[in-house]
């Protein structure tokens, strides 16, 4: 069995300790307060100590990056701690995997997928467009092993209050009869990602030398939030739902732009109440909502 460093404890890195440790991997998590789920040694220590960390990561198989900053920070937090990971990973020769997102490729008409070029323009996308740049070019220099693993937004089990359609923001809420806010028009196609899947991906990631030295993209889920929504909550209370109406398999994801959206939503004819969001409510049952019986209120 290897040894793997996780770095975070949060919806991803704690689906990723618990999948590591269940096979019967040496795992370390490290977070700023020494949290982390039971069967993984658990540190505190601050990431951007590239000392600190290499110590901690020496005789590692893998280093995975599954920090994430607050969002007005990343210009600020970032740089200091993606030099700590990639110089970690050049002393200690473990592979880095860094759990990324899509804010890189800029504002996108069509389908994501690893090949395009990493062109946005925000502040936010060229933070991590920089550091994936930073990392191949250590890769491609012989001082380092990376890879990286590009999500959309996050849903599943122990999705925290930071997922879209998560269980805290939106699937408990849901089940309880309550409105809820959803910051989009629910018809538009979007591509989810699977906390599971994730951290099956990032597993891989680490141990295959396929994945060194090139991005990828974890296993979207294409469908409308209506149907999407419909389906997890089905199943969050145990029922079979009917079939409902796929989207397109493709991403309408814009992650140039920050979250602000102000559309429309539910049936036409309707409007949306708040000036920055929609409130929605399921006029059917869960299981087999119709496609078009969400309304606004």
């Amino acid at each position: 069995m290897g040894k793997h460093v996780i770095v975070g404890a949060g919806q991803v890195g704690t689906h990723l300790a618990e999948l590591l440790t269940g096979r019967g991997h040496d795992v370390t998590v490290v977070t700023r307060s020494g949290s982390g789920p039971d069967g993984a040694r658990r540190v505190a220590a601050n990431v951007a100590d590239r000392e600190r960390l290499t110590r901690l990561a020496k005789g590692a198989d893998a280093l995975y990056n599954c920090v994430n900053p607050q969002y007005h920070r990343w210009a600020l937090d970032w740089p200091p701690m993606a030099a700590s990971f990639l110089g970690t990973a050049e002393d200690t020769g473990a592979v880095l995997v860094t759990l990324s997102c899509l804010y890189g490729y800029g504002p996108v008409d069509g389908p994501m997928t690893e090949d395009l070029p990493l062109a946005a323009t925000g502040t936010k996308g060229r933070v991590r467009a920089t550091m994936w740049r930073d990392a191949l070019a250590a890769h491609e220099a012989g001082r380092a092993r990376v890879t990286e693993l590009r999500g959309s937004d996050y849903y599943g089990p122990r999705s925290t209050d930071q997922a879209y359609i998560g269980e805290t923001r939106f699937v408990k809420p849901l089940l309880a009869g309550k409105r809820v806010p959803y910051f989009s028009d629910p018809s538009v196609p979007h591509a989810w990602t699977y906390l599971p899947d994730v951290a099956q991906a990032l597993a891989i990631a680490g141990t295959d030398e396929r994945a060194w030295g090139r991005p990828g993209t974890s296993p979207p889920a294409r469908r409308c939030p209506r149907s999407r929504s419909g389906s997890g909550c089905a199943r969050s209370r145990g029922r079979r739902r009917r079939a409902s109406t796929r989207c397109p398999a493709r991403s309408s994801t814009r992650p140039g732009s920050s979250p602000r959206w102000s559309r429309s939503c539910g049936r036409p004819g309707t409007s949306s109440t708040s000036p920055t969001s929609s409130t929605l409510r399921p006029s059917s049952r869960l299981s087999g909502w119709p496609r078009r019986r969400w309304t606004t209120l």
